[in-house]
Formats: C-alpha cells, sequence, structure tokens
C-alpha cells in the first residue's frame, strides 16, 4: 500500500467509525432501555462498551497483525484525548463551564486513576515474569498472558459493584412502546460490521505510515488510531453537554477510560492468547496519561466546575503532548527509546 493511499484510508475509515459508533450507541442506548436493564448495566457495561468497540476492535487487529503496541498505544492516547480534549470540547462548544459533583470527581475520577495504576502493575508483571530478550536488550519487554489480565478484569467487577450499590432500588421508569427491538438489533450488528472493517483497514494503513516513517507503531497508535477510535466518546459527551447534563458529559469519559483499561486491553490478550508489551515505550506513556488524569482531577475539584479558561488549559496540554510524540516520531528529539 503506497503512503499516499494510507493516509487516504486513514481519512476514510475515521469517518467510518463515526457512522458505523453512532449506529451502535443509539442502538445499545435503546435496547438497554427496552430490556429495562438497570443503570449499573447501561453505564458500565452497554454504554462503555458500545462507546470502546473501536478501541477493541483496535486491540485485537493489531495483535493479529503482530503489532500489539499500536493496539496499547491506540488505547493510551485514546485515554489521553478523552480526559483533556473531550471534556475541554463539550464545555466549549456548549459555551458555558460543565458542573460537576463531588461523586464524580472523588469517586469516579479516582477509580479511574487506579485503574491507570492496575494496568500498569499488569505491565510491570508482564515484564518481571515474562521477559522478551535479554538483559543486553535496549528495550524492555515483556509477555502478557491471560493469567495476568485476570487483575484487571477482577478490579472492573470491583467496579461494577460499587457502582450496584448505587442503583440497588432501581425501578425502571422509562416508556418503551415506542422502541422497535427489531429495528434496534439490526442497526447495532451493521454499526459492529461497520466498525469492525474500518478499524481493520485503518491499523493496516497506520502501520504502512509508521513503517515508512521508520518509528514505532506505538508512537503512531498513540496518536492518529487514539483520536479516531475516540469519536464515538466525543460525540456522545458533547451532545449530553449541548442537553445540560454536565455530569453525563465527563462520567461517560472517565466510565470509557476505566473501560478500556480494565477491560479492551485484557480482552484483546484472552482473544489473542498472548501479547508482548515494550515496557520502555509504555512507561513514558502510562505516565502521561497518570499526568493528564491528575491535571483533569485538579480543574474539576476546583469549584467543582470546568470552565472556559480551564477548558483551554486542558486542549493546551494535549497540543504539548502531540506536539512531543510527533517530535520523537520524527526523530528531532529522542527521550523515548528507538
Amino acid at each position: 500500500m503506497e503512503l499516499v493511499v494510507a493516509v487516504v484510508v486513514v481519512v476514510l475509515t475515521t469517518a467510518a467509525l463515526w457512522v458505523g459508533s453512532t449506529w451502535l450507541e443509539g442502538a445499545s442506548e435503546r435496547l438497554a432501555t427496552y430490556y429495562e436493564l438497570p443503570p449499573v448495566v447501561q453505564g458500565g457495561i452497554i454504554a462503555a462498551a458500545g462507546s470502546s468497540f473501536p478501541e477493541l476492535a483496535s486491540v485485537v487487529f493489531s495483535a493479529l497483525a503482530g503489532s500489539f503496541g499500536l493496539g496499547v498505544g491506540a488505547i493510551v492516547g485514546s485515554a489521553i484525548f478523552n480526559v483533556l480534549v473531550i471534556p475541554a470540547l463539550a464545555a466549549l462548544i456548549s459555551g458555558r463551564q460543565l458542573d460537576a459533583t463531588r461523586t464524580l470527581v472523588h469517586k469516579e475520577t479516582l477509580f479511574y486513576l487506579l485503574a491507570v495504576l492496575v494496568l500498569f502493575l499488569t505491565f510491570a508483571l508482564a515484564l518481571i515474569y515474562n521477559p522478551v530478550g535479554d538483559s543486553l536488550d535496549a528495550s524492555l519487554s515483556g509477555r502478557l498472558t491471560r493469567p495476568l489480565v485476570v487483575l484487571p478484569l477482577l478490579v472492573y467487577g470491583l467496579y461494577l459493584f460499587l457502582q450496584l450499590q448505587d442503583t440497588a432500588d432501581y425501578t425502571p421508569a422509562a416508556d418503551t412502546e415506542r422502541i422497535e427491538p427489531l429495528k434496534q438489533w439490526g442497526l447495532l450488528l451493521a454499526g459492529l460490521l461497520v466498525i469492525l472493517v474500518a478499524v481493520e483497514r485503518l491499523v493496516e494503513a497506520v502501520i504502512v505510515i509508521g513503517d515508512a516513517a521508520g518509528t514505532p507503531d506505538f508512537l503512531w497508535g498513540v496518536v492518529i488510531v487514539a483520536a479516531a477510535t475516540s469519536l464515538p466518546d466525543t460525540l456522545v459527551s458533547v451532545q449530553a453537554a449541548g442537553s445540560n447534563q454536565d455530569v453525563a458529559s465527563i462520567a461517560n469519559v472517565v466510565g470509557s477510560n476505566t473501560f478500556d483499561l480494565l477491560v479492551v486491553i485484557p480482552v484483546g490478550v484472552l482473544l489473542t492468547g498472548t501479547a508482548t508489551v515494550d515496557f520502555s515505550l509504555t512507561a513514558p506513556m502510562m505516565g502521561c496519561l497518570v499526568a493528564a488524569t491528575v491535571l483533569l482531577f485538579v480543574t474539576l475539584r476546583t469549584q467543582l466546575a470546568l470552565t472556559q479558561r480551564e477548558a483551554y488549559v486542558l486542549l493546551g496540554a494535549y497540543a504539548v503532548f502531540v506536539g512531543w510524540v510527533s517530535a520523537e516520531a520524527l526523530a528531532v528529539v529522542n527521550l523515548l527509546p528507538n
């Protein structure tokens, strides 16, 4: 595949991801309402899985293509994009500050920070117990196996348990008479098919671009694939903010990221059996994710709101991150191992 064709494919598949994800998320939400599922299932499983399906597909296809680092880079980069760009865009497009709650800040955001640390621990355990290469190898790589990824899955089970405690007395009140389940199932399956095809083409195109630039796939996954697969979350959060659902707008980002880190990467390993992670690249990116999460926490905690000025601070931080990653990819700076 020529480089120019690969760039065109990235643009086209990004648009296809937007369309397919819109069908998938809308159908998932209506089906959850129709079957009267409690909020913990709607938010923690249905909505999160719907908006995170592009990330899941990117991890699986990347691993099958022999470039699991690209998939992990997409997840980490998508998480950074979500916490820095999506809340900022929601605030700026809505033209007002986004109000938060203590529950959102202290429970959801801090649990998400725990999810980041748990995934980092899982990568470290892979390096310790399943090292790849020898002590003279410049890159520190470890092999993720099915037993290792049980840890983040168990932590996500804890997250669902905590959510369940807050919705134990749930009583369905939505009107389900106007929902056509067969039509929604059709839209859901169509969305899944579009996303699968688009992500498979997107991963192949990004690998071509990475090879042409002579840079690790991980770095391209952090920027290009991450931004493309984050479009569904962006759409959901901006629409929620436009409907004055500020908490839902921010909670969608945090919940989706928690799902990505604790479920998507482990599921990718469960499906492929094993995957190799370059810790020398992953660790600095995970550090950036921790810093981005702390920045979001601080901005939300001040006055329990995300102001317009703080939104620009978040966008500025993401611009710095992308600038650094691009400089690494173009060999302008060399803070990361080659």
